[in-house]
């Protein structure tokens, strides 16, 4: 047997001739040294802040902070955190929205030498509070938009901190703390097999470590503005925003949730972004977007990751952006965070319906192992382990999942081994090609699921009395959860309710997009759930609480017939609920775009959770073109008015009161 597990330090010629494009034509990129990890990520800020204090560092729809103006307001957060706490280590959990405040409140915690935990708003208020009772914060950062939420979750057992409540006497000087590089930086919460979240701890030369490998394989210099719009609870965005932040770059955030994607075009161009970063389903909703007549020349990257990528995505990347622009596919864990890119160009060709994930980091080595721990062949399937230096110290609270997750080297001391539970096989010459997970757990939008998590979660409603879930792929790329569920007394609301019981428990992507009822889940001899054998979706409208009614009117019928085509369904009816018949936040986004194609009118994505009928939303866009109608009369009356004369204005007026007295 060949042995595979020897990292190749050196690209291919032809890797290593796509990947030197990367450089700027000003040359402006400055190497990120292995010296350079041996710090804190306050130290490596503090001096991008003296490098480059007038340039910007995080720009959105709300804010446009400089290095300097970012840098004191994450002083002040560390300083009333000091004032708190004092200096031992603790968690801070973070209840804010992405946005500057949220970067800031990240290195200020940082900055007096706490652990941050990001959480994301948008999260079930049961799910916040399963988070905040494991990781036991010393308090929680929020804003003026999030108390409520943070006091509900805490049921004020927890000292809050409102930074829209600041204090103007606080000192805006570094606290100046010496920080090793061994002390742990944040915690990241994934879903968990055991019905709750797991915390991902990591530390400060980690994640610098983590920020080397990305800099010097993708030339990240003070020239960049990338892309931050995966969720602030997420390693794809401590990735996105410390690539930026530790090399002078700007960071521009962008919440998909309350923005949708229609405008991402525009804001690309706009910001003169280059870097975008997204995950491949985020990506596909965005070309989705595109009407061919956008022109991004400014982006020099198009970086995907977190689900596999598939060779339509390299084929939107050549239809859609300049020549040149590079593409980038990567593979990445929480527990590891990037272990391999794979640089395409226009003249890339791929062969297969998989872009593979690519070629070894420095300081990262990919094992494959069979089902007992030895090493496969080329060209054989095994799991992926990772082996460095560099892996999380492990899960917080959680010494037996960190005992069983991770093994020591015994050939290298200080490396560790951790089995990812991903598939995957190299070709000769080191490339990996990524085929998914071989167990019960998923990647969804870019998310890491156990699907025994949400079982567990349906499980506790006294409607289903077995239940199954599985992810399906009606569409290439287009990875979706499917909920089998035996319910105890079948009704036709019983989709409804459960739906609403999840969205109460878990994220958005985490609820199902489809659920069956079924007499009796299918059984294999030994009378586990036999999976394979459970029916596949259909095109088939979904058990509705209400009963179809078709559409009537042309406006009726042109939404059912965006929701069909988007939901993969054969029909809507106009009472149906987007979200009962399978819709998301992501698919939303779709549906809005769509929208606001055909009827001409600017609707924000919030308006389809608000309206989730065609019947409703169809109120709404009459009520919007309606307003823009008047809207537009009313201008074109104001600017007869100012192309009319001051005398012929006084006689328009007198003729009109003449009238008024005609008819009194």
């Amino acid at each position: 047997m060949t042995n595979i597990s020897t990292a190749i330090s050196e690209l291919p010629p032809e890797q290593r001739a796509i990947r030197d494009k990367c450089f700027h034509p000003t040359g402006r990129f400055v190497e990120f040294k292995r010296e350079e990890i041996e710090q804190s990520i306050p130290d490596r800020f503090e001096q991008m802040v003296r490098l480059y204090p007038d340039r910007v560092a995080v720009k959105t729809r709300n804010h446009q902070l400089t290095y300097d103006a970012l840098n004191k307001a994450s002083n002040r957060v560390a300083r009333v955190i000091l004032s708190q706490r004092g200096e031992g280590e603790e968690p801070i959990m973070l209840l804010l929205e992405k946005d500057a405040p949220m970067i800031a409140a990240i290195l200020g915690v940082l900055k007096a030498g706490k652990i941050y935990v990001p959480l994301d708003p948008s999260f079930p208020p049961s799910r916040i509070t399963s988070m905040w009772e494991d990781s036991k914060p010393g308090f929680i950062v929020t804003n003026n938009k999030n108390l409520s939420l943070a006091k509900a979750v805490t049921q004020n057992k927890c000292q809050l901190i409102n930074i829209d409540v600041g204090d103007a006497s606080l000192s805006t000087e570094n606290p100046g703390l010496a920080l090793s590089p061994d002390r742990l930086a944040f915690i990241l919460y994934t879903s968990g097999s055991t019905g709750r979240p797991m915390g991902v701890v990591q530390n400060h030369r980690n994640e610098l470590h983590q920020c080397r490998r990305t800099t010097n394989g993708l030339h990240l210099s003070i020239e960049d503005r990338a892309t931050l719009l995966g969720s602030m609870s997420t390693g794809q965005a401590m990735t996105d925003m410390y690539g930026a932040l530790l090399n002078g770059g700007a960071i521009y955030p962008w919440d998909i949730k309350e923005e949708g994607l229609s405008h991402v075009a525009t804001w690309l161009m706009e910001g003169e972004i280059t870097i975008y970063r997204s995950t491949s389903t985020i990506f596909r909703a965005f070309i989705d977007t595109l009407t061919g007549k956008e022109k991004f020349p400014t982006i020099r990257l198009v970086r995907l990751g977190s689900e596999p990528v598939s060779k339509s995505d390299v084929e939107a990347y050549n239809q859609h952006f300049a020549p040149h622009c590079l593409f980038v596919n990567t593979l990445s864990s929480t527990e590891a965070r990037t272990i391999r890119q794979y640089f395409v160009d226009k003249a890339t060709l791929i062969t297969g319906s998989l872009v593979p994930v690519g070629y070894a980091f420095e300081d990262i080595e990919i094992l494959l192992l069979d089902e007992n721990g030895e090493e496969v062949g080329y060209d054989r399937v095994g799991e992926i382990a990772i082996k460095s230096r560099y892996l999380t110290p492990g899960y917080w609270r959680r010494p037996d999942l960190t005992y069983t997750a991770f093994t020591s080297d015994s050939a290298e001391r200080k490396a560790r081994i951790y089995r990812s539970g991903d598939l995957g096989h190299m070709l000769p010459d080191g490339c990996l090609v990524h085929l998914g997970r071989k167990d019960m757990q998923v990647k969804i939008r870019g998310y890491r699921v156990e699907l025994a998590e949400i079982e567990m979660a349906l499980l506790e409603h006294t409607a289903v009395k077995e239940i199954a879930v599985v992810a399906r792929e009606n569409r290439p790329g287009d990875q979706h959860l499917v909920a089998y569920v035996v319910p105890t007394n079948r009704s036709t609301d019983t989709v409804s309710v459960l739906r609403r019981f999840l969205n109460d428990k878990l994220p958005a992507y985490m609820v199902p997009s489809v659920f069956v009822l079924l007499n009796a889940l299918p059984r294999t001899a030994n009378g586990k759930v036999d999976r394979l054998a459970l029916p596949k979706s259909t095109t088939a409208r979904p058990e509705q609480e209400s009963p179809f009614v078709a559409p009537s009117t042309p406006a009726e019928e042109s939404l059912a017939e965006i929701w069909t085509q988007v939901l993969g369904l054969d029909q809507v009816g106009i009472h149906d609920n987007f979200f009962d018949l399978g819709g998301h936040s992501l698919l939303a986004t779709q549906v809005i775009s769509r929208v606001i194609n055909a009827f001409k009118v600017e609707l924000p994505i919030k308006s389809l959770f608000e309206s989730p009928t065609v019947a409703d939303m169809t109120v709404v866009i009459t009520e919007n073109m309606a307003k823009k109608a008047g809207g537009e009369e009313l201008a074109r009356m104001l600017a007869e008015l100012e192309s009319i004369s001051d005398e012929e204005a006084r006689k328009r007026l007198a003729d009109e009161e003449a009238k008024e007295d005609s008819e009194k």
